[in-house]
């Protein structure tokens, strides 16, 4: 019960954030499972169990309020599936002890990333549509061998170029349910044909998948007002200053500096 408790509070923190920055989610989740000890694929594979469920709900939301521009999503949603699906399948044959440290420094620059859009007030710029594809690849496997950035990439590139702040967040929001159904898909495959030797560890963490789902969809519907009461800037601050904490915290546990 206790798990359960401390992951619900993960997922409503994470989604709340999540839905007025349109990024966090899977980064923070995913970096509180690796900093309990739960190996990289296992925590990538129960983020993106959870993600279904909420990213369904985000999405849904999205639509209704015509945050989506269809035109960009059918791009990133074709190169989300073949970049997520790849990347769980490279997390899922890779030792987590191998991987850990990469992911540890990827969270690291992601939390550095988001802290740094805080200071900075940069003109947009035009980029052509057809660059959701590539967008689309990159923030996929990054999401996937992650657990979190599909947001980062995704939103952040989309912003930066002078997309209307609503329509990036919805048009990746919306997409992001078919990435992460692909990620989740891929994880099972490799479950049932033996390629992911860990799989088993996920029997042990379904009281955290629990917590994050139920915890991302109390949420959800609070996006909105979130959006409207706390300043971005605010927001973006708190997330990448955790993210860096956090993963600080797991640098120390990997170099044995504390148990």
């Amino acid at each position: 019960m206790e798990t359960f408790l401390l992951f619900l509070m993960v997922g409503l923190l994470a989604q709340a954030v999540d839905g007025s920055l349109g990024m966090a989610y899977g980064v923070v989740s995913n970096t509180v499972l690796l900093a309990v000890g739960v190996p990289p694929a296992t925590a990538s594979a129960t983020v993106h169990a959870a993600e279904v469920f909420t990213t369904g709900a985000s999405a849904s939301s999205h639509i209704l309020h015509k945050n989506v521009t269809w035109s960009l999503w059918v791009p990133l949603v074709i190169a989300g599936v073949i970049g997520g699906a790849l990347g769980a399948y490279v997390l899922a044959g890779i030792d987590g002890d191998v991987i850990k440290p990469f992911i540890l420094a990827y969270l690291t620059i992601l939390g550095i990333w988001i802290v740094l859009r805080g200071f900075r007030d940069s003109q947009p710029r035009n980029i052509p549509g057809f660059w959701g594809a590539p967008l689309g690849l990159i923030g996929g496997f990054m999401d996937a061998i992650g657990g979190g950035g599909w947001g980062p990439t995704a939103t952040t590139a989309l912003v930066g170029a002078g997309k209307d702040p609503r329509r990036a967040i919805g048009t990746v929001n919306a997409a992001e349910f078919f990435v992460t159904v692909a990620i989740s898909a891929t994880f099972v495959w490799a479950l049932v044909t033996g390629h992911w030797e860990d799989a088993g560890a996920l029997q042990d963490h379904a009281a955290a998948v629990g917590g994050l789902i139920v915890g991302g969809l109390i949420a959800a519907p609070f996006a909105g007002w979130i959006a409207k009461t706390v300043p971005t800037r605010t927001l973006t601050f708190v997330v990448g200053g955790l993210i860096i904490l956090l993963a600080g915290f797991q640098a120390l546990q990997l170099f044995d500096v504390i148990p």
